[in-house]
């Protein structure tokens, strides 16, 4: 065995000995760079404030020898701006972006080009890692900052920050007809401060979105895992963490003051665990069929868990919103809140010019009741009404 242990001690040291390190001042020293890189090389920006770059960023790294860009000082290296292009796209393997700041940017959609600040499209175990996005302002609908696209697995969005921003999605996950990244995960990342949207509908101010349509993709399977982020004074739209696929786990996460939920608008089978909501006006909101909603602590709102109508049921009718049902919903902790689980929400809610019937074929009507969901063993203290059944 230490034979073994002495081999691979060497091996790694050989690997070390060939890896580089490239000081970069300049997007045109970046993209002169990226053509000597090699795995396990490491690309440095040198501090400074830097107007938006376009740089695609197409690298066959190793787990064990990954490419590293990051900041010359974390925190130091800035980049601002109008953004009608995506500022760094990740289509390689094992590529990881650190300590980078964009503040101040403006997301612009000019024709076909939509002005994201980071993109990971089929791209394989990249990272974006300890960066900061802050004042930076949505200037049309539905614009996210860090997006992960395309048929990639495997990629990352950690201990970052997002704070501040403006009319713009944070971290999305997009999923086509066609193609759906798996394995996402967006772990112990800080989303705080962001302010109600200015678009007429008051949507498009997610923080964490997984799929965007829930009708027509909510069967697809992402397997993301959200896990261990703070959201802080989130109020941006109902939604602060919007689910629209399948088979994806929200765990350990910190909710506060905030007025949107954590809502499974579209999808199935997801794990909903040990989430924390602290003086939130409503927490958990489900449509779908077999989430599991289990040790999750409220503490302070007006609804705790909502079990919602919907205008179909099941994983095979299609409805612009699916009826709760073959939930698990057990062991949760609800303290100091009016209604503790809502069973039935939004009876009868006519939905009629609100969406495209030929597109989504149901009843504008939300007229199918919440079934077969199992509700048991959930703790109940200074709760008016713990369970309501409508």
């Amino acid at each position: 065995m230490k034979f073994i242990a002495l081999i691979l001690l060497m091996v790694s040291s050989i690997s070390s000995a060939y890896s580089s390190e490239y000081l970069i001042r300049s997007e045109e020293e970046f993209k002169e760079t990226l053509s000597k890189v090699r795995p396990g090389d490491v690309v440095i920006i040198a501090n400074g404030t830097y107007r938006a770059w376009e740089q695609s960023i197409n690298l066959e790294a190793t787990e064990d020898m990954p490419v590293i860009i990051k900041a010359e000082h974390e925190g130091k290296v800035v980049f601002t701006g109008e953004v009608v292009r995506p500022v760094f796209t990740l289509t390689g393997k094992y590529i990881t972006l650190s300590g980078l700041v964009f503040n101040a940017c403006n997301l612009v959609k000019a024709g076909a080009n939509s002005g994201t600040l980071i993109t990971m499209n089929n791209s394989d175990f990249c990272r974006v890692t300890a960066c900061v996005f802050t004042e930076n302002v949505g200037k049309a609908q539905f614009m996210p900052l860090v997006v992960v696209a395309g048929g990639g697995n495997g990629n990352k969005v950690d201990h970052c920050t997002f704070e501040n921003n403006i009319d713009n999605q944070d971290v999305q996950v997009k999923i086509t007809k066609v193609l759906c990244p798996v394995n996402t995960e967006i772990r112990r990342n800080v989303f705080k401060n962001k302010k109600k949207v200015s678009w007429k509908d008051n949507n498009g101010g997610e923080c964490v979105q997984i799929g965007q349509d829930p009708v027509l993709l909510g069967n697809k399977e992402a397997f993301a895992i959200v896990s261990e982020n703070r959201f802080v004074n989130c109020n941006a739209e109902a939604e602060v963490v919007s689910n629209k696929s399948s088979r994806n786990k929200y765990i350990k996460n910190f909710f506060s003051n905030c007025s949107g939920e954590l809502v499974m608008r579209g999808g199935h089978d997801c794990v909903i665990d040990s989430n924390v909501f602290e003086e939130n006006r409503a927490c958990i909101r489900i449509n779908g069929t077999g989430h599991k909603v289990t040790n999750n602590e409220i503490l302070g709102a007006q609804t705790a868990i909502r079990l919602m109508y919907g205008m179909a049921k099941g994983k095979e009718e299609t409805g612009f919103y699916i009826a709760a049902s073959d939930c698990y919903v057990k062991d949760n902790k609800i303290k100091n809140t009016r209604t503790g689980i809502l069973v039935g929400d939004s009876k009868d809610a006519d939905f009629t010019g609100k969406f495209d019937q030929t597109k989504y074929p149901s009843s504008f009507i939300q007229n199918v009741s919440p079934f077969n969901n199992q509700i048991g063993d959930n703790t109940f203290v200074q709760v008016s009404q713990k369970i309501l059944i409508q």
